[in-house]
């Protein structure tokens, strides 16, 4: 059973890796394309949609071998199924790589997979026995659904990225170039999450402190310096960081502080990395990566942008709403209960068909698709993150 789990371990590490080497060729493919030999950008390309076949391989043995360990398909925690999640963009690039033989395409999608991916790393990856809500045939078919269907949404969000990289004009500083670089900002402060937190991990960083509530006293520990600290809150080592201020009253919620202050910590991280680049570049960062992408057809992209939705909405329908209610109704005795994960399930179904009637029946192509495609994957990440840790409900266990 060790044996399993660690060639598990090893497979999703290598997939990582070669993920990371296929990202390099198909960077390969757009650099300098005013003067470069097209066979090699052909080849370049090959190399990169092989090299992530091959990624795409090592994750699905990764997944085949922690679910003979662990007796069960490895979607049953947040580290499984962002995982699964990471290994959804991937299947759904590869899909839409054959349909267009869009490199670019690559360059944009497999870093987003590696960052979800490495985001599954902060949490606990130890099996554990299912609960007993979770002792379901329908876990498989729910949760693999949904989360293959998401990947493929989050192509649309790639397409649409690429599309306003490409098209928003960078000249001047304006309302489309904020939120654009508001967009790469945010990825980057996911970046920084993953970077803060595994940082520390591997310090083995622990600040614990004496948090006194209704009446009782009990200890927290940060696993991270403490920028924020918890209200009234006591630091017991005093060779860690002192707070620079408590968590206001308003705050409420479990391990409040905690969550405030690694929000703080990968925005920080984040906001530094993005200065940096703007340093290096001497300009937007949209604005830099936008010559790269002059030769890239704005109607492939959107085209691209629609057929993803196209595709991913119905599997997310099927999913997310049908296969969920069924399920919710075995285990629960009722198919719908106003659960914030139910709840924020809906909103996403209600957006991509708001997505599909405004492009089908108001001629909303371009720009404004992207736009949108943007927003959808937003909704999809608040739901992962937010919705899954964050609010309290029956879905909490994830």
């Amino acid at each position: 059973m060790s044996d399993l789990v660690k060639i598990s371990s090893i497979a999703l590490y290598t997939a990582f890796i070669v993920y990371l080497l296929a990202t390099l060729f198909f960077g390969a493919t757009i650099k300098d394309r005013r003067t470069a030999d097209t066979s090699k950008r052909n080849i370049a390309g090959n190399i990169g949609i092989t090299l992530t076949i091959l990624g795409f391989l090592a994750q699905l043995v990764y997944f085949i071998t922690r679910w003979v360990a662990g007796g069960h398909a490895p979607v049953s925690n947040m580290f499984e199924f962002v995982t699964f999640l990471g290994m959804s963009l991937v299947l759904g690039f590869i899909i839409i790589y054959f349909y267009y033989r869009l490199n670019v395409l690559g360059l944009f999608a497999l870093p987003i997979a590696m960052l979800i991916i490495a985001y599954a790393s902060v949490f606990p990856s130890d099996l554990a026995p299912l609960v007993p809500s979770l002792q379901s045939h329908w876990l498989y078919i729910h949760v693999t659904t949904v989360s293959i269907s998401q990947g493929i949404l989050a192509i649309s969000f790639v397409a649409g990225l690429i599309y306003l990289i490409r098209t928003v004009e960078q000249a001047n500083a304006t309302k489309k170039t904020t939120w654009l670089e508001i967009i790469l900002y945010l990825l980057l402060s996911g970046l920084g999450f993953v970077i803060t937190t595994t940082s520390f991990s591997i310090m083995d960083y622990n600040a614990p402190f004496l948090v006194p509530i209704e009446g009782d006293v009990i200890t927290t520990e940060y696993h991270m310096p403490a920028i924020v600290g918890p209200k009234d809150g006591k630091l017991m080592d005093k060779n860690r960081m002192t707070p620079l201020f408590d968590i206001p009253s308003w705050f409420q919620g479990e391990d409040a502080s905690r969550k405030l202050n690694t929000l703080i910590w990968s925005f920080s991280a984040g906001l530094i990395m993005y200065g940096l680049i703007r340093l290096f570049l001497r300009k937007r960062i949209g604005a830099g990566i936008q010559p790269l992408l002059k030769r890239i057809s704005p109607s492939l992209i959107d085209e691209i942008v629609y057929r993803s939705v196209a595709i991913g909405f119905p599997l997310f329908t099927l999913g997310g709403l049908i296969f969920a209610a069924i399920w919710a109704q075995v285990a629960w005795d009722r198919f719908w209960g106003w659960d914030p994960k139910e709840v924020w399930a809906l909103i996403t179904f209600f957006f991509y068909a708001a997505f599909l009637h405004l492009r089908l029946s108001r001629g909303w192509h371009g720009e404004k698709s992207a736009w949108l495609a943007v927003i959808g994957f937003a909704i999809i990440m608040f739901n992962i993150i937010v919705v899954n840790l964050v609010l309290a409900g029956l879905h909490s266990y994830a």
